[in-house]
């Protein structure tokens, strides 16, 4: 069995959890079938029994307005994709920016087509800002793809749900495998140099975000909480990546205000490696992720595994990593509006994210225990070998069928 995944991340090109997936993802398949890997950069290698090939746009620079060059530079690595030719058994998409690739696999070779829902479009309306009428391309290229494949993975129960009501997908074609985590890279590892080099002190207690600068991931409502957070502790943000110069500014702005009431606030403006994030959740006493929408959450998971509580959003697949009271909190979002995931109320969710985690700063033995038992269960549920003998049952029914 062969199979040929579609991705816009591979290393060492990864700033979001799709492309966490698919690195170890492809590794684990990679001991159980031949993987062959087509991605969105200059990669050109063949490790082990992973040949991994990057697609540059190789044509001239284009003359569309900027937010159209995203989703445009996609489409023409797709087609790129399918133009080097495909020996794979099967196609596998991972994010809609290759999913026109996994269409043109399907119907230009007749092979099936799998994809893994990493999260939705049309949960992400805040994506217009950054797409513009590119935002209905990925709407309608991610639905296409969806109601034409043979296989569509949710990365958790929530996402399942989400599918079932916006795309026409048959249920038997709908199946829950979720995202991993890697145990022995993801552990309690100290390193008081490395947190001295990213500006934070190892000898005070601090707590942690790690993501991008976007709507999502609600990082302004964490640093709108930081007025009403317990003095004697460092707040570390490691946050990069900004999705659009409008909300870098809402950014700095927020920061500068949030620093008028708390003076220990360590902003790191860049995407740290993985080695270095390992150190950051390993030395945090509290990791926080106050996303809006998150099919998974994987961050949560890689803190976790570091031996470290979450207070998180009681939203989308988080609710089924996370297990509230156990290995940290979970804070519900207000109220809904018309505006899918965003709170009526945004103060009141800041200030509750707030409360619990000074809670835990505040009951060192608490935050101790519940980082004990999350390292317990990531080790239970979540190991990389077990997803991928799933995943590979799925492509062998495939084949079969």
């Amino acid at each position: 069995m062969k199979t040929l995944l579609l991705t816009n991340e591979y290393p060492p090109h990864i700033y979001g959890g799709a492309g966490v997936h698919v690195d170890y993802l492809s590794r684990e398949l990679a001991k159980l079938m031949e993987v062959e890997v087509r991605c969105f950069g200059d990669q050109d290698e063949r490790i082990g029994n992973i040949q991994v090939e990057g697609f540059g746009l190789g044509t001239p620079e284009m003359k569309c307005p900027k937010p159209l060059q995203s989703p445009l530079g996609a489409s023409r690595r797709c087609v790129d994709f399918n133009g080097a030719g495909i020996t794979a058994d099967l196609v596998h998409c991972h994010t809609w920016y290759t999913h026109l690739g996994g269409i043109m696999a399907k119907l230009n070779y007749g092979i099936p087509l799998v994809i893994t829902v990493h999260s939705l479009e049309p949960l992400r309306p805040w994506k217009r800002e950054q797409l513009g009428g590119g935002y209905d391309f990925s709407l309608w290229v991610e639905k296409t793809a969806l109601e034409m494949a043979d296989a569509v993975i949710a990365v958790s129960e929530e996402t399942r749900k989400d599918v079932l009501s916006l795309f026409k997908v048959k249920e038997e074609r709908l199946s829950v495998i979720h995202n991993g985590i890697d145990l022995n890279e993801y552990r309690p590892t100290e390193n008081p140099e490395v947190l001295r080099s990213l500006g934070v002190d190892p000898d005070r207690p601090y707590v942690l975000f790690v993501g991008r600068i976007t709507r999502q991931k609600g990082i302004i409502h964490l640093v709108r909480a930081i007025r009403h957070l317990n003095p004697g502790f460092q707040v570390v943000l490691c946050a990069g990546a900004p999705d659009t110069p409008e909300i870098a500014a809402e950014m700095q702005q927020a920061i500068a205000v949030a620093r008028e009431h708390h003076g220990e606030i360590v902003w790191i403006e860049k995407m740290v490696t993985r080695p270095e994030a390992i150190v950051l959740y390993s030395g945090a006493s509290v990791f926080v992720c106050p996303s809006i929408y998150e099919p998974f959450g994987i961050i949560n998971l890689e803190a976790m595994a570091c031996g470290t509580p979450v207070v998180a959003s009681a939203v989308g697949g988080i609710k089924e990593v996370v297990v509230d009271g156990e290995t940290g909190f979970l804070i519900p979002l207000a109220q809904m509006t018309e505006s899918p995931f965003e709170a009526t109320d945004p103060a009141a969710f800041a200030a509750d994210l707030a409360a619990k985690i000074n809670l835990l700063m505040a009951d060192p033995e608490l935050a101790s225990k519940m980082g004990v038992a999350g390292r317990k269960r990531a080790e239970e549920f979540f190991g990389w070998d077990a997803i991928a003998r799933k995943t590979e049952r799925l492509y062998a029914k495939l084949l079969q069928r």
